[in-house]
């Protein structure tokens, strides 16, 4: 720690002022109309959560525009795909019960922030509300809505994430796989081949 690091509420404070009255109103306990729309075409959503000992995670997940279920305005149903089998969001909410999510649309500047309870589930009405043409999951997360608030379009409008002429080649990095076995090199002594770009999509393709 130096004196130029921030470590109390009323130093950080000091530094920002407080939040602008809109800004905490913002924040409401359950999904109105239009967060109930913007899950409907969001296909993509970041899952927040951290184990017991505080550790972090943020898991992406994606399907059909819509494939985050709603039951009511406090319940969401979130199917689980097939992945890596980390578990790494699963066995967070095992452990501590919380989840945050963060929905996304195409061409969207704005996100929403949805934060909650949740647990998995195995109940078949649950796994049936789920299933779609390609699979019904093992499992899917309910999460009980805590807080609904819409972000701000700031940080997609500096980014431009969006916007096709700064999109960046994928041949500026090397493949997954190469990057991989780079990694499995220097931090496990481990000789592994690498796939190519092409093979690592195929790959995926079979279990999307």
């Amino acid at each position: 720690m130096t004196a130029h690091h921030i470590t109390t509420l009323p130093a950080l404070r000091n530094l920002y002022g407080p939040a602008r009255e809109r800004s905490l109103k913002k924040e409401i306990p359950s999904l109105d109309a239009h967060a109930l729309q913007f899950i409907g075409l969001s296909p993509f959503v970041v899952l927040a959560s951290s184990d017991a000992d505080g550790h972090m995670d943020a898991s992406p997940r994606g399907g059909d525009a819509g494939f985050v279920k709603v039951l009511d305005t406090q319940t969401l149903l979130l199917p689980d795909a097939p992945g890596n089998n980390r578990l790494d969001t699963l066995e967070n909410i095992v452990a501590t019960g919380s989840l945050g999510l963060l929905f996304m649309v195409p061409g969207f500047d704005e996100t929403l922030r949805v934060n909650g309870r949740a647990v998995l589930s195995t109940d078949p009405a649950d796994l049936a509300l789920c299933a779609d043409a390609r699979r019904t999951p093992a499992l899917a997360i309910r999460l009980t809505v805590d807080s609904v608030y819409l972000h701000c379009a700031k940080a997609f409008m500096r980014s431009k994430l969006w916007d096709a002429s700064h999109h960046i080649d994928r041949d500026q990095m090397p493949s997954m796989g190469e990057m991989l076995r780079d990694q499995m090199r220097a931090f496990h002594g481990q000789e592994t081949e690498a796939e190519t770009q092409a093979q690592m999509l195929a790959r995926y393709r079979q279990s999307l």
